[in-house]
């Protein structure tokens, strides 16, 4: 479990399956994902996540807001399931929804999970990937000190070629560079 000031990102619950599959069933959330997931999509998903935690000892929390307890989606960090230029590697993500966009949560918690993936977990590198026109995740990989590289883009493997979102900007950040950035 981490907590931030407005933030808990934490292990997934039960009744953490409905408010996701809302997040994932709405158009907003996922503009730059290939579709909406159903019920059955998304709970398979939760489903995932939580099979990743027990293989890895790490992943995506659910994160909820402190405050009240509203579930607001995912934050952590994952091992992408795609062979690429740059992969095996550890991936930061999130995922909110839309309700809360432009609190600033996302970075929040993404700050606090670099700081969990470099001091805990001891890893040498992060990586985030999206779509070029995800300005907004972008932003948010900015504002936490990951930096794109051009050379690191490239075409997503799961996504078949023509398809307008396959191809990815990668943003990377090593553990060396987020201490010396801190100093």
């Amino acid at each position: 479990m981490i907590a931030t000031a407005r933030l808990l990102l934490r292990k997934w619950r039960h009744r953490d399956r409905e408010p996701f599959a809302a997040l994932n069933a709405d158009p907003r959330v996922m503009q730059f994902m290939p579709c909406c997931l159903s019920r059955k999509e998304s709970d398979a998903l939760v489903d995932e996540i939580q099979a990743h935690f027990r293989e890895h000892g790490f992943g995506l929390f659910a994160t909820e807001l402190r405050a009240n307890g509203t579930f607001v989606g995912f934050i952590g960090v994952s091992v992408p399931q795609f062979k690429a230029k740059f992969t095996p590697s550890v991936e930061i993500g999130w995922r909110l929804s839309a309700l809360h966009w432009n609190q600033g949560l996302a970075t929040e918690g993404a700050q606090a999970v670099l700081r969990y993936a470099f001091e805990t977990l001891k890893l040498d590198e992060l990586v985030s990937s999206t779509v070029p026109a995800n300005i907004s995740s972008r932003r948010v990989m900015e504002k936490i000190g990951l930096i794109h590289s051009p050379s690191d883009d490239f075409d997503h493997p799961n996504l078949p070629e023509g398809h307008p979102l396959r191809r990815h900007v990668l943003y990377r950040l090593t553990q060396s560079a987020w201490i010396a950035a801190r100093h």
